[in-house]
């Protein structure tokens, strides 16, 4: 008997406010718009609203009119933070050749150089640790056969044994996210095509005359895919057996360890093949063709380091990244797919050809106190803003009532004894022009539509965002 494929639906993006759908700088903006035009009312009468009226009509104005899906008054955060970096030559960056890093220092620009690195010989993979945010990440090689190529049975049995590896780091509490990072590199084929010319025997038959026509045709379109697994360690939430293995970031990695081994069984329950821990080596390589797109490295025979494989070079501009060989712009996924599809719905944005890109998708496994409390608050607010529509007659959309619901059926399968989880997803596309990427952007903006996805631009976040996007380091933007 053939099993029914797997279909899912996610939940809308919470639209709500402080007062009927106005977020707090909305309202504020409004509150101010009225003060001003009451203070010209009180002042000078009719003479007095006509004066003061530029000031109450663009702040009015801010909190309704929309740019590219915002209203103006919600870019202003965004635009001040920009112009503050800007002014104190914050999204430029020279890599201080003569000034090396301390040892155990990653050379990354932004608030990522704070990152550090310590290698572990027993399980011989490198740790990131982050003081800020205060996580302790490690990463995973991974490789797959195709999905769509599997049975039905043997699809449904991989989604649900990936559910059961997310439920089950869920149930740790001490996850502070799990990111996939799918590279996809353009291949021409120019190495198959060198290893036959090598090695061919080159005879003037049939056999060699397909094998030739099938390295040409294989040459358009090809891609390398590179996939990485991070396990992000919450330092803060796992400090009771932190400090039973021995305290700081030595006992977390003790601690990491033994996540670590659940990961590894239920990844190859899921059918996935496992490449093995990243090393400092291996991690450098990463970073390295990340921010230097052209560069040739090889992690044979490599004693790259992750305090000198960072970029030489960075400009951050509005809407994209200019670092050594390449422009790279990030988009965040801000919708994902609100009808029924199936578990390869992003397909189309995976395989788009000829595209350089990473695919970060971050997962942030929620325990289940903490998942029920989160959802108590968000039905309140839901409850509540219904209840104030209703006052001023405003009529209530059925957007409101489709957010309403998906709460309900997230509450439904948490009291089943389903886990919840937090997605967020980013594309980082890299050319080496900025007309390429501007051609690349919208084609896999095209993509992202075809998977039933919404995207935007990182503006004003760039370079935070190349690190979520691009770099296997599980760290978010948000």
């Amino acid at each position: 008997m053939t099993s029914a494929p797997t279909s899912v639906r996610f939940a809308r993006r919470p639209t709500r406010g402080l007062l009927l759908g106005f977020s707090a700088l909305r309202c504020g903006t409004l509150g101010v718009a009225f003060s001003v035009l009451l203070i010209g009312l009180l002042v000078d009468g009719a003479w007095g609203v006509v004066v003061t009226g530029p000031l109450w009509a663009v702040a009015a104005a801010s909190a309704f009119v929309t740019r590219r899906g915002e209203p103006v008054v919600e870019w202003l955060p965004v635009v001040l933070h920009w112009s503050k970096r800007v002014s104190a030559k914050q999204t430029e960056y020279r890599a201080r050749v003569t000034r090396p890093r301390p040892a155990g220092m990653m050379a990354l620009p932004g608030d990522a150089a704070a990152l550090r690195f310590l290698n572990d010989p027993e399980s011989r993979a490198c740790f990131i640790h982050d003081p800020h945010r205060q996580t302790l990440s490690v990463v995973l090689a991974l490789s797959h056969s195709a999905y769509v190529l599997l049975a039905p049975s043997d699809q449904t049995q991989r989604v649900s044994a990936w559910g059961r590896v997310l439920a089950s780091l869920a149930q740790t509490g001490t996850c502070a996210a799990i990111q996939v990072l799918e590279t996809t590199i353009p291949d021409p084929g120019t190495k198959v095509a060198q290893w036959y010319n090598e090695r061919g025997t080159h005879k003037d038959d049939w056999p060699n005359a397909q094998y030739q026509e099938l390295l040409a045709q294989s040459s358009f379109g090809s891609s390398t895919h590179r996939t990485t697994l991070t396990l992000s360690l919450d330092m803060k939430k796992a400090a009771p057996a932190i400090r039973a293995a021995g305290r700081g970031v030595k006992g977390g990695v003790h601690v990491l360890r033994i996540d670590m081994a659940v990961l590894e069984q239920g990844l190859r329950t899921a059918g996935l093949r496992l490449g093995g821990w990243q090393s400092e080596t291996q991690l450098a390589t990463l970073v390295r063709q990340a921010y230097d797109p052209c560069a040739e490295v090889t992690v044979a025979g490599s004693r790259a380091s992750l305090s000198t494989a960072g970029p030489m070079a960075v400009s951050e501009h509005w809407s994209f990244l200019r670092h050594d060989s390449g422009y790279s712009c990030v988009l965040w996924i801000s919708e994902w797919p609100r009808i029924e599809v199936a578990p390869n719905f992003l397909h189309a944005l995976v395989f788009a050809s000829d595209i350089r890109k990473s695919l970060s998708l971050i997962a942030r496994p929620l325990g289940t106190a903490e998942a029920l409390r989160a959802l108590r608050k968000e039905k309140t607010e839901a409850i509540t803003d219904a209840s104030h529509k209703a006052k001023v007659g405003q009529v209530q959309d059925l957007s409101d009532v489709q957010e309403y619901h998906d709460l309900l059926a997230r509450e439904q399968a948490l009291i089943g004894g389903h886990a919840d989880v937090e997605f967020s997803g980013f594309v980082t596309i890299t050319s080496h022009s900025e007309e390429g990427l501007t051609q690349a952007v919208a084609l896999i903006e095209r993509a992202a539509g075809q998977s039933g996805c919404e995207t935007r631009v990182l503006y004003g976040r760039q370079s935070q965002g190349f690190v979520v996007g691009a770099l296997p380091l599980g760290r978010s933007v948000f």
